[in-house]
C-alpha cells in the first residue's frame, strides 16, 4: 500500500533537510511533498538543491505563507495513497517507525489515525505524545495543576495521558501529537481534510476530534518512534505563535462544545482561554 508524506516549511533551516533524509533512510517507501510557506532562510532552496532530481521528493514554493492546514490540504486532496502521514519538518522518524504505524493501521480497520512515541532531543517523551480531548472541566483541571491528583481523585482526571503507561503494544486513544501523524486517506475524506480556519495550533486536535465523530479512532504506537525538536520554526515569531495557539483553542471551544455550554460557563472559558494567553505572553518570549 502506497504512502505519501507532506511536509509543511517555514524557516526550519537544517532540519527540514535532516527530517527528509530521515524518511529516505527508513524501511518503509514513501514519496515525500514539501510544501514551502515562503521561508526566507533558504531551507527549502537547500533541499530542493540536493533532492532537485529526487523522483520521490517534491518541493513546492508557496508564495505567501497560506498556513498550516491549507498546506496540507493542498496536497492531501490530490493524493490517491492509502496513507498520508503528516510530518512536522522539525521531526526526525526512527528508521521502521513508519512500517510500525502503518502495520498498527492496517490491523486495525476503524482505526483512522497513527502516531509514535515522540521524545524531545533528549530523549525524553513529550506531554503532547498522547491526550485527551480538552472539555472546559479538563482544561480547568489541567491549568490549575489539580491533574497530579487524577491518580486519586478520577474527577481531577485532565487532558494529559502519561504515555509511559500504556504499555508496548498500539492501543487506541483519543489523540496524538500532530507532529507525526499517518491517516488513513479514507478517514481523512470522510471528514473533508483539514479545518482551513486555523491559522497554527489545534487543527490536528479538531481532525482526531471530527475523526471520533465519524466513528474512526486514534492510535498510539509506542514502538514506532521520532525525536521532535519542537517549536523551531517559532522560535523567530513567539508572540504571534503564541496568540495563534490560544485562538486555536478558542476556535475548538466555539465549534465543539460552546453550544452545549450555559452561557455564564462559556464566557468563562473564553475569559480562562485568554487570561491564559496574557499570563503566559511574557513566558513564551523568553523561552525563544
Amino acid at each position: 500500500m502506497s504512502v505519501d508524506t507532506i511536509i509543511v516549511n517555514f524557516n526550519t533551516g537544517d532540519a527540514l533537510t535532516r527530517c527528509v533524509a530521515a524518511l529516505q533512510a527508513g524501511t518503509q517507501y514513501t514519496r515525500i511533498t514539501v510544501v514551502d510557506n515562503a521561508s526566507d532562510d533558504n531551507s527549502a532552496a537547500n533541499l530542493q538543491y540536493l533532492y532537485g532530481d529526487h523522483p520521490g521528493v517534491e518541493i513546492l514554493f508557496n508564495a505567501a505563507n497560506r498556513g498550516f492546514a491549507p498546506a496540507v490540504n493542498q496536497v492531501a486532496r490530490r493524493s490517491k495513497a492509502d496513507w498520508i502521514l503528516v510530518l512536522n519538518p522539525d521531526c526526525m522518524v526512527e528508521p521502521e517507525a513508519l512500517e510500525r504505524l502503518q502495520l498498527a493501521l492496517q490491523d486495525d480497520p476503524r482505526g483512522g489515525l497513527a502516531g509514535p512515541a515522540v521524545r524531545d532531543v533528549k530523549g525524553r517523551m513529550q506531554r503532547a505524545t498522547t491526550r485527551r480531548f480538552p472539555t472546559p472541566w479538563k482544561s480547568l483541571v489541567t491549568a490549575s495543576g489539580l491533574w497530579r491528583l487524577g491518580n486519586i481523585f478520577p474527577v481531577f482526571t485532565g487532558i494529559e495521558v502519561d504515555s509511559s503507561k500504556l504499555g508496548e503494544e498500539a492501543v487506541p486513544c483519543e489523540a496524538v501529537s500532530g507532529a507525526c501523524m499517518l491517516i488513513r486517506r479514507k478517514a481523512l475524506e470522510d471528514v473533508g481534510f483539514l479545518d482551513e480556519g486555523y491559522t497554527l495550533h489545534c487543527e490536528d486536535l479538531d481532525l482526531m476530534y471530527r475523526l471520533n465523530l465519524e466513528g474512526w479512532h486514534c492510535l498510539y504506537v509506542p514502538a514506532a518512534g521520532c525525536t521532535h525538536d519542537q517549536g523551531l520554526s517559532s522560535r523567530r515569531r513567539p508572540g504571534w505563535v503564541h496568540y495563534q495557539k490560544h485562538l486555536g483553542m478558542a476556535r475548538f471551544f466555539r465549534k465543539f462544545q460552546a453550544g452545549s455550554t450555559p452561557f455564564p460557563l462559556r464566557l468563562l472559558v473564553y475569559a480562562g482561554i485568554w487570561l491564559r494567553f496574557a499570563v503566559l505572553w511574557p513566558l513564551s518570549l523568553i523561552k525563544r
